[in-house]
């Protein structure tokens, strides 16, 4: 039975003791049982509410009633019980928040375990990581250096001249309050992952098989095919006795593994201030099959040439050797090829995007084709 306010008649010191000992019976009785925040609030409620709370019915019919001479006593045998009832209310409330806490962190083994979702990984990391592959299984290391670069490494090591136009800021992204230094000093975020040959050769001696896949910028307006932030792939082979033959044996098997058997490589003259001779590298078109055309419209991919530009690669120009010659660079002693591609390129080659801007947007629809 719940508990109810009697009225009193009599208000001799033992009679309020005995009523004030029921009442507290009853207010322990019902903070024990309380199981939930829900149960709570209606407890408290029903002890402490201001208007129809047991203890304000209590003062109305206890302390309001006494006579005249049991005032006093009723007054303070109030204040008591009040102030045990609030202990009482208090406590129920740090118990059923101890039950809630205890519940929450026990574990259910019977149940279910909770699945959180797999990402996949990005096309253009996993052509990045797909090509670094390729040429970690023909004996190359991977080599990384820091994304901000001085003027030093970025191009004077590797020969570009100082009135060359990817010095100019319509070119490359220089570090602002640079002007002060020396022009070798001066910081830039990398246009190439270049640098990192040097500062390899720096401190590795001969021979050495590289493959520095990165970050780059340029300062190029975002369109299909270009973007200010972009990814590198370079590789740098150096040893005694290599040869042009070797640069495009190893960058034909490396297209067939990555884009299949199939594919036919092509090298074109070109010109990089790092290399010479200089080359670009083609691959037929895989969508057409090298005929320019699909079905009777025209290879849109390949401009109807039946080719596709890769990647540029060519001899380490004897210019580079001279930067890092004391460590065993001798361009009299050594040769070797450097090669550089964009990752961002070859994914969309090989998953047939047509826009690069497509990688950066985030669009979860078009990334989850890759999960």
């Amino acid at each position: 039975m719940p508990y109810t306010v009697p009225k009193l008649t009599d208000y001799s010191p033992a009679a309020l003791e005995h009523a004030a000992a029921e009442c507290l019976r009853a207010c322990s009785e019902e903070a024990s049982a309380v199981p939930n925040d829900a149960e709570l609030k209606a407890f408290r409620d029903r002890w402490m509410a201001r208007k129809s709370g047991i203890l304000t019915q209590i003062n109305d019919l206890w302390l309001k009633g006494a006579p005249r001479e049991a005032k006093r006593d009723a007054g303070i045998r109030m204040n008591e019980l009040k102030a045990r009832i609030q202990e009482l209310v208090e406590n129920a409330r740090v118990t059923v928040g101890d039950l809630a806490k205890d519940s929450a962190g026990r574990v259910d083994i019977s149940m279910p375990g909770t699945r959180r979702p797999i990402g996949a990984e990005h096309p253009v990391l996993r052509a990045s990581r797909e090509m670094c592959a390729v040429f970690q299984r023909m004996g190359y290391s991977i080599a990384e250096g820091p994304v901000v670069e001085t003027d030093y490494y970025n191009f004077e090591a590797l020969n570009f001249p100082p009135n060359h136009p990817a010095r100019d800021t319509q070119d490359t992204l220089f570090i602002a309050g640079q002007d002060s230094k020396p022009q070798r000093e001066r910081l830039l975020l990398r246009t190439h992952t270049s640098p990192v040959q040097i500062r390899t050769m720096e401190k590795l001696c001969p021979p050495i098989r590289i493959v520095i896949p990165g970050v780059v910028h340029r300062n190029d307006p975002p369109d299909a095919s270009h973007s200010p932030m972009f990814h590198q792939i370079e590789g740098l082979a150096v040893d005694t006795n290599i040869t042009f033959g070797d640069l495009k044996g190893t960058l034909d098997h490396a297209m067939k593994e990555f884009f299949g058997s199939n594919v036919k490589t092509s090298f074109r003259p070109s010109f990089f201030p790092f290399t010479e001779p200089s080359a670009e590298l083609y691959i037929s078109c895989f969508i057409c099959g090298g005929s320019g055309r699909r079905g009777s419209d025209p290879c849109r991919p390949c401009k109807q040439t039946g080719w596709i530009e890769a990647l540029g690669c060519g001899m380490v120009d004897p210019n580079v050797f001279e930067f890092v010659k004391d460590n065993g660079y001798d361009p009299k002693k050594v040769s070797g090829f450097a090669f550089g591609m964009g990752a961002d390129r070859i994914a969309m080659l090989k998953y047939g995007v047509d826009d690069l801007q497509l990688f950066f947007h985030g669009d979860v629809r078009f990334l989850e084709q890759w999960a």
